[in-house]
């Protein structure tokens, strides 16, 4: 019985930034801000605290602690972001360096 071939399957290489590779022209700010969110989220789901203590935790509603534990990031500026870090005892360190060509703009960085 003839075995079937398949076609091959066509892919592109990614950037290491989902936003980069849709073209999205502020791409190193929402790679930045999905990072912090993350980090974030991170942190929160490693306290094990319930939603009314998250709220409590980090001055913000309910509703909006469930778009946070939901990764909804770009629902916060990265200030809020920057600020959730601030409130979970985080401390974070801006680094300002000359560009090189082929690095994004802005990029973050976590220490163990």
């Amino acid at each position: 019985m003839p075995t079937k071939r398949r076609k091959p399957i066509k892919f592109e290489e990614s950037s290491g930034s989902v936003f980069a590779d849709l073209g999205l022209e502020d791409a190193d700010q929402l790679l930045a801000r999905a990072q912090i969110g993350y980090h974030v989220f991170k942190i929160l789901e490693e306290k094990k605290l319930k939603q009314r203590e998250i709220a409590d935790v980090l001055g913000i509603a309910q509703p909006d602690v469930s778009h946070l534990m939901n990764g909804h990031f770009s629902r916060f500026t990265t200030d809020k972001l920057l600020d959730f870090l601030k409130r979970l005892n985080h401390k974070v360190t801006i680094e300002i360096s000359r560009h090189r060509k082929d690095e994004p703009y802005q990029q973050v960085t976590i220490s163990p």
